[in-house]
């Protein structure tokens, strides 16, 4: 089977060594392209929780100045793997949705409890600091990366997967499935 990852490398790395050891052949094509977006210092201390959305959101944290106990909500096992490997020791993972991960949080954390900081991407599909907002929650957003579409392939990559149609093709947000959408049009 030949399966096509979108992510970019360092986000799939252990997929694609996963995929060929089970005998797959694997493409890799970096959709997106991810860059710290510089942001106010936070004051931690003074929040009872942090969501993340995106290991992205992690990677671009800086996390020296975080009480590593503190209670995390993260979208899914990539994003949940990361704050783990990241020291966060109080986790806990919606498994890959953001809607879920939202009644995940309404379930475990107690709107009078105080406040949770949100970790976000620029680009976001579904507004959950808006959701919870709404639920009463005490929320600070804080975008601290953004996307932006990759433009440049490689012309004998390219060729190649037109070659070898995929069988599977991992997209792993809105933003990703436009800027494939946008790359099956560009290279028809």
């Amino acid at each position: 089977m030949h399966i096509l990852l979108t992510r970019p490398i360092e986000d799939c790395s252990e997929m694609i060594l996963k995929f060929k050891s089970l005998g797959h052949q694997v493409s890799h094509l970096p959709l997106l392209v991810v860059e710290k977006v510089n942001y106010d210092p936070i004051n931690f201390s003074s929040s009872r929780g942090i969501i993340f959305t995106s290991a992205n959101a992690i990677k671009f944290l800086d996390i020296k100045k975080i009480d590593k106990k503190i209670l995390c909500f993260c979208v899914g096992e990539a994003t949940e793997k990361t704050a783990r490997n990241n020291g966060f020791q109080n986790v806990i993972s919606a498994e890959g949705n953001v809607e879920n991960l939202k009644e995940l949080i309404l379930q475990n954390f107690n709107k009078k409890d105080g406040s949770l900081i949100y970790m976000s991407g620029e680009t976001v599909s579904f507004d959950l600091d808006k959701q919870l907002l709404k639920e009463g929650y005490n929320i600070i957003r804080v975008i601290n990366y953004k996307t932006s579409h990759n433009v440049t392939f490689n012309e004998n990559f390219v060729n190649s997967l037109k070659s070898s149609i995929p069988d599977i093709v991992y997209v792993y947000s809105q933003n990703s499935a436009l800027s494939f959408m946008k790359f099956i049009k560009t290279n028809r």
